[in-house]
């Protein structure tokens, strides 16, 4: 099935496309859909099945000024009923891409420790998993 997926990259002209798609947390807001990529070093690659949107990988990338580069994924969604099908794959591949496109010389994420599924993805893409880390957040940014 995923030979019919098509993969893209957000940019205004193909912004609309996210109108109506499912696979945000929340629905899409057109005002912080239009902020969004009217921002550079904002990135957000999706896949689209025909015209329903089945997932996306979002970041951003981080600058400092004693160091190169950085990106940050934030987000990588695929609706439930297309999982599994190297979709996720596909998308950070491409998010990875756009991030050392943009000059980016590291990259990282964050996820749950029982998230085993997100675990496996990134494991799968070669990515180290790191340890010793403790998050913290304002105004519940992390979510309940």
């Amino acid at each position: 099935m995923t030979d019919r997926v098509t993969y893209h990259v957000l940019s205004r002209e193909n912004a609309a496309m996210l109108d109506k798609a499912e696979a945000f947390d929340n629905a899409v807001d057109p005002e912080q859909l239009k902020t969004f990529v009217s921002r550079t070093g904002h990135e957000l690659v999706f896949a689209r099945l025909g015209d329903r949107v089945i997932g996306f990988a979002s970041g951003n990338v981080l600058l400092h000024p004693d160091k190169p580069p950085v990106f940050f994924i934030n987000e990588v969604g695929v609706l439930r009923d297309m999982r599994r099908q190297g979709i996720a794959s596909a998308l950070c591949r491409k998010l990875i891409q756009q991030a050392r496109g943009a000059g980016c010389q590291g990259i990282w994420l964050a996820t749950e420790k029982e998230n085993d599924a997100a675990r496996a993805l990134y494991h799968s893409l070669r990515a180290r998993e790191t340890g010793g880390i403790v998050v913290y957040d304002w105004d519940d940014a992390m979510g309940a």
